[in-house]
């Protein structure tokens, strides 16, 4: 799950692969704003067929943290 993540932030955001990793935050780390991370997690759940819930958002910090939020919700 974590490389289709990295995959979605290569296409949509055209951030450099080598500059993602499971601990890096996306906004501090990746410099994704607040506009670039709506449609991010939009995109998330369209492509990953999940509903991100608004009071999750402030679980979703780093690549990893979004990477097991996904897999978490295609679980259930």
């Amino acid at each position: 799950m974590y490389d289709k993540f990295v995959s979605l932030l290569v296409e949509e955001l055209q951030i450099d692969p080598a500059e993602i990793t499971m601990e890096a935050e996306l906004s501090n780390d990746l410099g994704i704003n607040s506009i670039e991370l709506a449609n991010l997690i939009m995109e998330c759940e369209e492509r990953f067929d999940i509903t991100i819930e608004d009071e999750d958002l402030h679980k979703l910090v780093t690549g990893g943290d979004v990477a097991k939020y996904i897999e978490e919700q295609q679980a259930q």
